[in-house]
């Protein structure tokens, strides 16, 4: 991924925690998520960016954007500014982007075009997520809104 933003190696020792792989368990959901975009071919799947430009301030490649959309996707991490505050304090995150922190400008950004191109998307994850047995199926996320009223007062 020579030309874009590049992130920390994850067997780097630092402070704390030494080694940010010994904080991930075995059986860690991120794990799976990782290898499942991992072993997707980015540009038979029409993402862009998977190149990189040759002038300008490198940017994100697809693959940890992706993998923080799938992320935020199965646990229900619905706003970019949270999915910028959990890719720089939760663990996993950081283990699954390699301690990149995108803002969440180019989070959102990144979510409009994926799901403007690829519109059946976060049901093909899911489906992959549920096949991969990283979340049983009856632990399903809510695709309707949820009205900010009361159950008995209605606003019409």
């Amino acid at each position: 991924m020579k030309g874009f933003v590049q992130g920390a190696d994850r067997q780097q020792t630092t402070l704390l925690p030494e080694c940010l792989d010994d904080w991930v368990d075995e059986s860690n959901s991120v794990r799976a998520v990782d290898v499942f975009v991992d072993a997707l071919e980015l540009r038979e799947l029409g993402f862009d960016g998977v190149t990189p430009a040759a002038t300008g301030r490198p940017g994100y490649h697809p693959s940890p954007m992706l993998k923080l959309y799938i992320y935020g996707y199965l646990n229900r991490v619905q706003w970019s500014r949270r999915l910028e505050r959990e890719a720089g304090r939760n663990l996993e995150v950081m283990w699954l982007t390699g301690r990149l922190v995108p803002d969440h400008k180019t989070i959102a950004d990144f979510r409009k075009d994926i799901e403007a191109d690829h519109p059946q998307m976060p049901a093909r994850d899911r489906a992959a997520a549920i096949h991969l047995q990283i979340i049983s199926s009856s632990s399903r996320p809510r695709h309707r809104r949820l009205s900010p009223w009361p159950a008995l007062v209605r606003p019409w």
